[in-house]
């Protein structure tokens, strides 16, 4: 990204110029290619979890996440607006850098078509953003039907955090503002501000494992007492 991008490339110091092509957007277009198939996946594993969740065949929960169904239909538009954002981003994950055709009277012969690679990629983090905050309405909603039941401390905090946008489905309502609010939600970090504490607290506790040693762990030897720890990938 922080390159010189003409051709040739004048070294007026040296008396030297080098052809060298440095004006081609290839490498990012690719990345930003992988980067849409990758961010997809979410959206894609997460779509299957809004599915367990308003199924009562496998949540045994009211179908749809509403009382008096058939009345109401719950979630179920919002989970087909879900399939909908990753139908399409399926369609968005295909790579704009295998296309090319050539322009300037077939001086410029290969183009990286990074720019559309740049937009659709963008397109893909949009509604993937949209398809995490269905799941995540659908999960606080799940949570309303087994109170007095309480979950974990960090799941709490962001069924509080939501609760503050939110309310909770008693019949069908417009779902778009809702959806828009948790969207914006994740967008500004604070389910991951209210998350991140808890985390941080259970690598400060957590006992010793028992476990076999695992490719994401290593042995520290103190003494005559061998501990484990989490590799920190940024060691390496």
């Amino acid at each position: 990204m922080n390159s010189a991008t003409d051709n040739p490339l004048v070294f007026c110091e040296r008396g030297e110029i080098i052809s060298g092509g440095n004006f081609h957007g290839e490498y990012p277009a690719k990345a930003l290619d992988y980067l849409a198939i990758g961010v997809h996946e979410l959206g894609s594993m997460s779509e299957r979890r809004i599915e367990r969740l308003i199924n009562p065949a496998y949540s045994e929960l009211p179908a749809f996440l509403v009382q008096d169904g058939g009345l109401n239909s719950g979630f179920m538009i919002a989970h087909c607006t879900a399939a909908a954002l990753v139908s399409e981003c399926k369609v968005l994950c295909h790579p704009a850098s295998v296309d090319s055709i050539p322009t300037s009277a077939g001086t410029e012969d290969h183009v990286s078509m990074g720019g559309f690679a740049a937009r659709k990629a963008l397109q893909v983090v949009q509604n993937v953003e949209r398809i995490l905050a269905i799941e995540l309405l659908c999960a606080c909603q799940a949570i309303e039907f087994l109170r007095p039941l309480r979950t974990t401390a960090p799941l709490e905090a962001v069924y509080k955090l939501v609760r503050m946008l939110v309310k909770s489905w008693d019949k069908d309502r417009v779902m778009a503002p809702d959806i828009d609010a948790a969207t914006e939600l994740l967008k500004e970090s604070r389910v991951w501000d209210v998350v991140k504490p808890h985390i941080d607290h259970f690598f400060l506790v957590q006992e010793e494992e028992t476990r076999m040693p695992s490719p994401t762990t290593s042995e520290i030897s103190v003494g005559s007492i061998t501990k484990k720890r989490r590799i920190d990938h940024n060691e390496f």
